[in-house]
């Protein structure tokens, strides 16, 4: 109790403070050039010039000398993977636009997290180095072979797009290979006219370029694997004749509404103009043949890797919340077609409907039992000139740049808006079991009346919370949270940010609201998914008679504040790094065992097995002991306003039932309650009634009965007494 009162204190100290010592974030590439050496990055260069003030290049000097220009691809080109967050690459290029040096320097990937070491990653990204970036300017980016990993797909995918279009970006500001800036468009800018009209057929609109279309067979697939740099690819041909279909693939943009109109159903055109609503797009892309654009390697929550559109610097990646089935296609005369799906594009993107864009589609081969290697083709597409309309440039007006904020911000409002609606199913469910659990706290007394009931109601819920919670939703929240809110201090505080994330958000607030009514019982006994899943497979162990080791009371105490410890690093190092503190935070298994579901590299399966091992022997071992997360919320625990676990006088001295029967051990022998470990589990409150193993209660019942009989023995004395032949006759006389 002490240590926690302490900490406490250091932790509010720590808070007053920081403002003080939080800094401004620094800018991306002096931060990177100073903790990568020039020689590290090009072997012949022995430091790095001045950064630049009107581009952020740096030049990379030999001996006084400029040999080529260093920049960090995520200041010129989006660069967000697969974890949402920027992946910073560290890129050299010659005079003569050839890349000298390239590194991987900072990312938030989940590579390491699925059993690809990352090494190899990074050995792919410096495999970079020699490439001719003129050639791949005079080649729209499509010069090289891209190389993939499996299991990566998107995150090599997106590391390739930067590096190349951020070194041709660099190379045409500096004029590097003979290279010459991009020159501004001459002429009026144009707009998509609404009132144009599509063919009504689909033989015309695929004839006059509305629908564009890339037929691939097996030859010309096998005659591309044959061209890529792995000698393997051509020796696994894909089987079939040469002139079979390997797929017969179609694009367009329908959130142009005359195109809409002839393609959609009307019912599904009406949905599309709310779905793309707030400047954003959509492309309907259809295929039939052997080969899916989507594959079936994409799960809830994660990306199509195997198509991505392209406009000029900007690459869009669609993510399944962007994606939507069509039913059929209504233009006359339309093939049967395996797949035909919509994909929006984000309004935050940058995409113009106005400008030609090409859809890549990435096309896989294995060489090996878990070895593949990739090739791709592109489907152009441009706006034909029916559908555009000449819009004069508007004039600048005053206040001009304040409208600009204020779209942003209004763009930025609309995502968060856009993805709660798309939320709208898991939002509910989460509402609904927030709400029982409420309900259950506040009327715990008449729930705890059985223990029957009450121990399969938490069993339900408990499920319900390891897989929907868990395993559906991912909603696990986790002590990263916690820096990722410190950390937004330093950037600039803004609510967009968190409200990206609903579930997460909810459970935030409700874990907010419950720490002052019930403690950080409400989240940790009954909300943490794998708070769920390890007293699950405990009750299951308990079941199959795995016998049960209870810590003595002065190791358990002393073990408690093991957590605190571990929060209190945490947090002091995300005051320094919040990278570093992430890296860290791999002491929660949660990633593991409840995010990932196990597909993971191996020695994060053992870290998250052994703990729910253990678990099997010593209940919710992780929850008392290790957890940083549990640490944090049990800080301000005493805070709670309420106190709603009922005690007899007699607890603790001398009766030690509920202390016995705590699964946690969070009851003191002395009889009181501790609310920094207490799970809310409603243990104890099925005992304070329990007529077979309370002593309290049964010895009331035990006074009650006695009482009982008592009275009943003074009702037959008196019946006795009072009954007619006890009664004396008018001569005195008793009756016989």
């Amino acid at each position: 109790m002490t240590f926690a009162c302490r900490l406490g204190a250091t932790l509010l100290t720590l808070t007053l403070l920081l403002p003080s010592i939080l800094w401004a974030q620094s800018p991306v590439l002096p931060r990177m050039l100073s903790e990568v050496p020039a020689g590290t990055l090009v072997p012949e260069a022995d430091a790095y010039g001045p950064v630049r003030p009107d581009l952020p290049v740096a030049p990379v000097l030999r001996r006084g000398e400029t040999i080529g220009w260093a920049f960090v691809t995520s200041d010129f080109v989006g660069t967000t993977g697969y974890s949402g967050k920027p992946i910073h690459v560290l890129v050299a290029i010659g005079l003569d636009a050839v890349l000298t040096g390239v590194k991987l320097v900072q990312h938030s990937e989940p590579i390491v997290l699925i059993g690809i070491p990352e090494a190899r990653v990074a050995a792919l990204t410096e495999g970079y180095r020699g490439l001719d970036i003129a050639a791949e300017a005079r080649a729209g980016g499509g010069a090289h072979d891209l190389s993939i990993i499996s299991g990566a797909t998107v995150t090599i995918m997106v590391i390739d797009d930067s590096v190349v279009r951020s070194s041709i970006r660099v190379a045409r500001a500096l004029r590097l290979g003979g290279l010459a800036p991009d020159t501004p468009t001459v002429g009026p800018l144009y707009e998509i006219d609404p009132e144009a009209k599509a063919a009504p057929d689909w033989f015309t609109m695929v004839g006059d370029g509305t629908v564009r279309r890339l037929s691939l067979d097996i030859g010309q697939v096998n005659r591309a694997f044959e061209q890529v740099a792995d000698p393997r690819a051509a020796l696994r041909p894909e089987a079939g004749a040469s002139d079979d279909t390997f797929i017969d693939l179609y694009a367009t943009l329908v959130s142009i509404p005359g195109i809409g109109a002839s393609l959609l159903e009307p019912g599904e055109a009406e949905n599309l103009r709310g779905w793309i609503a707030d400047g954003r797009h959509a492309i309907l892309v259809a295929a039939r043949g052997r080969y899916s654009f989507k594959g079936s390697g994409y799960v809830r929550g994660g990306i199509f890797d195997r198509i991505q559109l392209i406009q000029g610097d900007i690459a869009v990646r669609f993510r399944d919340r962007d994606h939507r089935r069509v039913g059929r296609i209504a233009a006359e005369g339309a093939p049967t077609l395996a797949e035909m799906d919509l994909f929006r594009i984000p309004a935050d993107s940058g995409f113009d409907p106005t400008q030609p864009f090409r859809l890549q589609l990435l096309v896989q081969r294995d060489v090996g039992a878990i070895e593949r290697v990739y090739t791709t083709f592109d489907l152009g597409w441009q706006p034909p000139a029916a559908f555009l309309r000449p819009l004069p440039p508007p004039a600048a007006e005053p206040g001009a740049a304040t409208r600009i904020e204020d779209d942003e911000a209004a763009a930025k409002t609309a995502l968060w808006q856009r993805i709660w609606r798309d939320k709208a199913v898991e939002i509910a469910g989460l509402s609904i079991m927030l709400a029982i659990l409420t309900a259950a706290f506040f009327f715990q007394g008449f729930l705890t009346r059985s223990a029957a009931v009450t121990f399969w109601f938490r069993m339900g819920y408990l499920t319900l919370t390891l897989v929907f919670l868990g395993w559906y939703t991912n909603a696990q929240l986790s002590v990263v949270n916690l820096m990722a809110l410190v950390n937004s201090f330093r950037t600039g505080f803004t609510w967009d940010a968190f409200l990206l994330d609903p579930l997460t958000f909810i459970l935030w607030w409700s874990v907010a609201a419950a720490l002052i009514f019930w403690g950080r019982g409400a989240y940790c006994g009954w909300l943490c998914p794998f708070g769920a899943l390890q007293e699950l497979t405990n009750r299951i162990a308990r079941f199959f008679r795995v016998p049960q080791w209870e810590l003595p009371w002065g190791l358990n105490e002393r073990l408690w504040a093991v957590k605190y410890m571990l929060f209190l690093a945490l947090f002091l190092v995300s005051l320094a790094s919040v990278d570093q503190a992430e890296r860290l935070a791999e002491v929660e298994p949660f990633k593991t065992a409840i995010v990932l579901k196990f597909d993971r590299a191996w020695p994060f399966v053992l870290y998250a097995g052994t703990l729910l091992v253990i678990g099997l022997f010593v209940e919710r071992f992780y929850c008392r002991y290790l957890c940083p997360l549990g640490g944090a919320l049990a800080i301000p625990a005493r805070l709670r306003m309420f106190d709603w676990l009922k005690r007899y006088r007699e607890c603790g001295n001398p009766c030690q039932t509920c202390a016995n029967e705590c699964p946690v051990q969070a009851i003191h022998p002395t009889g009181e309650i501790s609310p920094n470990e207490c799970i809310n589990c409603l243990n104890c409150q099925v005992l304070y009634q329990s007529t077979a193993k309370c002593p309290v209660v049964i010895r009331k019942l035990k006074r009650r009965a006695a009482v009982g009989k008592a009275d009943v023995a003074l009702r037959a004395d008196g019946e006795l007494v009072n009954h007619p032949n006890n009664r004396p006759n008018e001569k005195g006389q008793l009756h016989a």
